[in-house]
Order: structure tokens, then sequence, then C-alpha cells
């Protein structure tokens, strides 16, 4: 994740895999149910900054946002003939209440659907630990490679520090794969410590409200399959990624805000973009993140869309997953529209 996935990983990164992060720096507090804090994540908008400080930058990533499709919305109707209308909607994996405070025609939604499809039906620690431990070679070097070898001294340094905050000894440090890490670097302080007291994340808002009004909760995919994924990415891609989330790991709130203002704004075509402008100032020319589009968006929406159809057969679904899932070419709105569903916007 790091780089790329730090500051779009709220959009589009796993949701189970940003779960096992905060499990891992929060413990099982994080699963607490409760009235949470008043605790505000605020930051600066780098989008705004980096049209004050690169202009060109800046310009390249408006173009990208402008030429993605089906941006126009975070909330979809799916249409077919002799079914019952279905929907669609894109999350962000954070507590901001001002991405978790439902509209009123999602709360209508909530109110009318019979179930809701997630990335993963249930994110608590006791659903995910024992996942884990079972896939420690999905996390762990087994082959001879090492982290400390893979940074400079610097950056290796404050990756034991992060390491540290887990229980992990400095020796076995080099052991722990890149990805992994950078899904650490993806929940930022302020963001932590309000799972701590109890908020929780849009999707699991979202399953909660579906269970309390009796509807059905369902996952498109399994923290196994997730776990894997990221794993799949090529090596150098995850030291690409890692290498910019940790220069730019003191502003974790301000990558934060950014991705929350282009949530907001329905701009999510200007994620992507926004990441490798961004690396190119963390000093990391020409890096690839084409596995990342690949393994995580590209392949996974396939699978989603292919386990959403016979839910949508049935009527009355709600689909909820990262928003960056929903726009592009081969985005979920694209798919389903393949599939033969009218697939309108709402809001």
């Amino acid at each position: 994740m790091g780089m790329l996935d730090r500051s779009i990983a709220v959009l589009r990164a796993p949701s189970a895999v940003l779960a096992v992060a905060a499990i891992c720096l929060a413990g099982p507090a994080l699963a607490t149910a409760g009235q949470g804090s008043a605790a505000v994540c605020a930051g600066t908008d780098i989008l705004r900054e980096l049209a004050e400080l690169d202009p060109e930058a800046h310009a390249r990533v408006m173009r990208v946002a402008d030429a993605t499709e089906n941006t126009e919305a975070l909330l979809w109707r799916l249409r077919r003939d002799g079914h019952r209308d279905s929907y669609l909607f894109g999350t962000m994996h954070v507590t901001d209440e001002r991405v978790t405070h439902f509209s009123p025609e999602l709360t209508r939604v909530l109110e009318v659907v019979d179930r809701v499809a997630l990335e993963i039906d249930d994110l608590s620690p006791d659903a995910m630990v024992p996942v884990i431990k079972k896939a420690s070679e999905l996390l762990l070097f087994t082959d001879g490679s090492r982290l400390d070898t893979l940074l400079s001294v610097s950056e290796y340094n404050k990756t034991k520090a992060i390491l540290a905050k887990i229980g992990v000894p400095q020796k076995a440090a080099s052991l722990i794969k890149p990805w992994f890490v950078s899904a650490l670097l993806g929940i930022s302080d302020c963001e932590r410590n309000r799972s701590k007291t109890g908020d929780v994340v849009l999707d699991m808002k979202l399953a909660a409200t579906a269970r309390e009004r009796g509807a059905e909760v369902v996952g498109l995919e399994t923290l196994e399959s997730q776990l894997l994924g990221l794993a799949s990415v090529p090596l150098e891609e995850q030291v690409f990624s890692l290498r910019a989330g940790l220069a730019f790991s003191e502003r974790s709130h301000d990558l934060l805000e950014t991705t929350l203002q282009l949530y907001q704004k329905r701009r999510i075509g200007a994620a992507l973009q926004l990441h490798r402008e961004l690396a190119r100032w963390a000093g990391i020319e020409n890096a690839s993140f084409d596995g990342f589009e690949r393994e995580l968006l590209e392949k996974r929406n396939r699978i989603m869309a292919e386990r959403a159809l016979p839910l949508l057969e049935q009527g009355n679904t709600l689909i909820a997953v990262g928003a960056l899932h929903l726009v592009g070419a081969n985005g979920l709105v694209a798919l389903l529209r393949e599939a033969g569903y009218a697939v309108t916007p709402i809001e």
C-alpha cells in the first residue's frame, strides 16, 4: 500500500487489510461498539497545496480525473427488467462523521433492502486474528529476502519504529513484507484513537444498521483472498510504495483529509494520479504501480461483480464497497452495465 495506498487506502484498499492494521495497532478495543469520541481528524488538502507548488502536476491530476468514467456519484440505482431495484454504494473505510453520517437517500435505501453485501461481512478481531495467524507466509519473507536490504538505513529505522508499536522485535523486523508495513501506515493516529473509543468505519456502520433492521449481511470476498492479493503485488512495487509512504509518514492527517475531500466532491478519479505525483514528490521517479491496480482493483472488481450478480438477481440488494472500485472503464458501474443492468446515479 504505502504512498499509493496511504492516501487512497480508505477508498479502495481491501477493507479487511485496513482493519488488520488497525487491530494490530489498537488491539481488541477496536471492536467495541459505543458512542465513540468527539475527536476530529483535521488536516490540510494536499491537492490544493499541489496546485500552488506544482501547477503542472496538479493539471495532470485534474485531466485524469476529468477523463475517468462514472465518478459523478457514490450511490447508484441498479435496474433490470423483471427484477426489483438494487443499489451500489462507494464507501470510504474511515470513522470520520463526514463519511459515516448517512444521507437521506442512503438511509432510505437501508430501510428497504433485504441484504447488504460488503467486501468482508465481519471485520471484528475475533474473525480476523485466526486467519492472520494461518497466513503468516503472506506477511513474512520465507525466501531469504530481507526488508533491511530493500530500504535505506533511515527508511528501515522508521520501519522498525512502526513495527515496534505492534510488538515486533527489532531482530524480526527484517522479515516483514513491505505491503504489511504500508498497511500500518494506512491508519492515521487520529483514526486509530477514534477506533479505540468505539467509533466504527463506514462499512461496519452499514453492517450494524442493516442487521438492526433485519437485513442479511454478506461478504463478496474473504480476508484470505484480500491478503493474497496484496502479497501478489510485485515486490518492487511494494518497496516503491512503502518508501513513498515513509516519506509522508508525518502527514497522515493531511493524506486522510485529501482523500476525504476527493470523496465528498465526487473527484475519486483524481486519486490514482495524485499518488503517482506524490510518489514523484517523494523522489521516487518512474515508480510503477501497475501491479497494485491489477491485483487490488481490476481483478477484485471482476470478482466482486461476479459474486454480486446472484444477489442482484434476488433484487433489493445494496452492494457497498470501496469507492474506487466503482469508477473507470473496469469499475463496478461499467461491469454491471455490461451484465445488463441500467446503472444510474442517485447522489
